[in-house]
């Protein structure tokens, strides 16, 4: 029999939540996918750690937003039993893992905006994000200087591999420009000293990422034009075809548990 889609009361707090919890799961299930075919045996240990990481911080995120929300939703009908329109992560956390460069960038720009985040996240109002933050960002900063060194080996390597990295460079710098919009909701949250103003990271995000790109003998884009509508809930296709995999045991047998 099939399950019913749940619904959420999207407030700014629940809905602000939901979307750093939707970024850490589907980023995470996207580096599992990697369990088992990684180019080496330590670097398959290490996706598999970080996507641990990734699915621990939206477990805590989850958490949090059903008990903010105050209805009988909890951390799994969250994960698993919402539609595709319904989950507003990233459109970068969502591409394919394609080659091992385009995992290693897609990381490389999530984690080095996500330790900016969780860093700034730490002085929030509200004290249960401020403490899923402290958490966080010690997992953040490993997951930046893995896929920093990883770029850097790639780029400054054979000409293969720098041409894979700056292929995937090319390829995935349209969606990076959206973790730094915000609605309005999100804007209340930020004047109540709750949610973190992401404009105010990007100058350290883009130099962040500018330094490392610079000594992986790469090059960033010229072009400003970005990608938008992961947080709005309109999603590439690759986003029903990851949660038909990811939903399927919990739709199939309702009610089982993490």
């Amino acid at each position: 029999m099939p399950v019913a889609n749940i619904q959420v009361s999207e407030t700014p707090l629940v809905l602000y939540t939901l979307r750093r919890a939707d970024d850490a799961l589907i980023l995470g299930h996207r580096l599992s996918e990697w369990c088992g075919h990684a180019p080496m045996l330590e670097e398959d240990m290490a996706l598999s750690n970080i996507a641990l990481d990734l699915i621990g911080q939206a477990r805590e995120l989850y958490s949090y937003a059903a008990k903010v929300e105050g209805k009988d939703n909890d951390e799994d009908k969250l994960a698993y039993l919402r539609d595709v329109r319904q989950y507003r992560n990233l459109l970068l956390v969502e591409q394919p893992n394609g080659d091992f460069a385009q995992t290693l960038v897609r990381q490389f720009f999530y984690s080095a905006f996500a330790d900016l985040s969780w860093r700034a996240m730490m002085t929030s109002r509200d004290t249960t994000l401020a403490a899923i933050a402290a958490k966080s960002e010690k997992e953040s900063a490993y997951h930046l200087r893995h896929a920093s060194e990883w770029l850097i080996r790639l780029g400054d390597g054979t000409d293969e591999s720098h041409a894979r990295a700056q292929a995937a460079i090319d390829h995935l710098w349209a969606f990076t420009g959206e973790m730094f919009d915000v609605d309005e909701g999100e804007r209340a949250l930020i004047h109540a000293g709750i949610a973190i103003d992401p404009g105010l990271l990007r100058g350290r995000w883009l130099q962040t990422i500018s330094d490392v790109v610079s000594e992986a003998t790469l090059v960033l884009p010229q072009n400003n034009w970005m990608q938008q509508g992961g947080r709005t809930g309109r999603h590439s296709e690759h986003l029903g075809h990851l949660l038909s995999e990811l939903q399927s045991m919990q739709r199939t047998l309702p009610g089982l548990t993490w």
